[in-house]
């Protein structure tokens, strides 16, 4: 089933980049208003990036443009809202990737499936994790870390925000590529994690590099390793896994937008220009930056091809992990 999914997305890398050709600068007539669909709480850093991208589409597009926040369930209950939405270009989904790729691997029973009830749009951002640990601790870089871990079998263990969050399984590929049996403690939330981070009470931590990086610049904790295949401007400073001798340790959060399945190839490549405009203007770019998030901007072709690809870099690691959040 993992494998089907991956080819459906090349599938439909191909499809979109076919259907961009003829219309690469195509003005469509949208009848709006076009409805942003969020699944997380308003003020929250994926409801402000819809609304910058809103009030860009907005004047793009001479359209209204509303964000609408369906929050509840990691975003499924927003990725259902898309699938049962007129494929007409009005309505979007703007969502991380825990929803097309992620919860697709580690739901058995989901209600939507991105490969049939999605059309990717493009990828509006990334995002890098970090490996960080208490500024008390004798490792100054990765291999120093993976030497302590090593000489420290029975304390080697890492803590992430929450079970099945991409945190939890980038820290499986650390353990994987080290050939460490890092054992995996589920905080709930970021600020339990960065307490006892803060504290010694656990060896190191994984979240996200804009939830950890004020605490590195504090000298409350150490960041010793980005997750990214090129340093952070957040962060640049810090080297990343691959800079630092294992270049199979990298993997991105982003935030992509997606209109429902059908949706006309012109509606799709005109949203997407739409959007890569909006992404590029200075003014969004440096308030995204400013929320933690690398601005990327991408064609529906390149979002497909992400995703696949990301489909194939997370699948192994979670079934090898047995995890199911069922």
């Amino acid at each position: 089933m993992l494998r089907s999914r991956g080819v459906s997305w090349r599938v439909a890398a191909l499809a979109a980049a076919a259907f961009a050709l003829p219309v690469a600068n195509a003005q469509v007539a949208l009848k709006g208003p076009v409805r942003i669909i969020v699944g997380f709480a308003a003020g929250g850093s994926s409801d402000i990036a819809a609304r910058l991208i809103g009030e860009n589409l907005r004047q793009s597009l001479g359209v209204p443009v509303v964000v609408e926040n369906k929050v509840g369930a990691g975003g499924r209950i927003a990725a259902e809202a898309l699938r049962n939405a007129a494929p007409d270009g009005t309505s979007l989904l703007l969502a991380p990737v825990v929803v097309p790729v992620l919860a697709p691997l580690v739901y058995k029973q989901l209600s939507y499936d991105p490969a049939r009830d999605f059309a990717p749009v493009a990828q509006v951002a990334t995002y890098q994790f970090a490996l960080a640990v208490a500024p008390s601790h004798p490792a100054k870089n990765v291999s120093e870390f993976v030497a302590w871990m090593k000489a420290n079998p029975k304390e080697a263990s890492f803590g992430s925000p929450a079970p099945g969050s991409l945190p939890h399984f980038f820290g499986l590929m650390i353990g994987q590529a080290t050939g460490i049996d890092m054992v995996h403690v589920a905080y709930k939330g970021g600020a339990p994690l960065a307490t006892d981070l803060m504290g010694g009470q656990i060896p190191c931590g994984i979240d996200a590099l804009s939830d950890m990086m004020e605490l590195h610049r504090a000298g409350k904790i150490r960041i010793i390793a980005t997750s990214g295949r090129e340093r952070s401007p957040l962060l640049p400073a810090v080297p990343t896994f691959r800079e630092q001798g294992f270049p199979s340790i990298e993997g991105n959060g982003w935030i992509g937008v997606y209109a429902p399945a059908n949706t006309p190839g012109h509606v799709i490549e005109a949203l997407s220009s739409a959007i890569g405009a909006a992404v590029r203007s200075p003014e969004t770019r440096e308030r995204l930056i400013s929320l933690g998030y690398e601005p990327t901007g991408t064609t529906a072709a390149d979002l497909a091809a992400i995703m696949s690809a990301d489909t194939a870099r997370w699948a192994p690691i979670i079934k090898a992990s047995g995890f199911s959040a069922d």
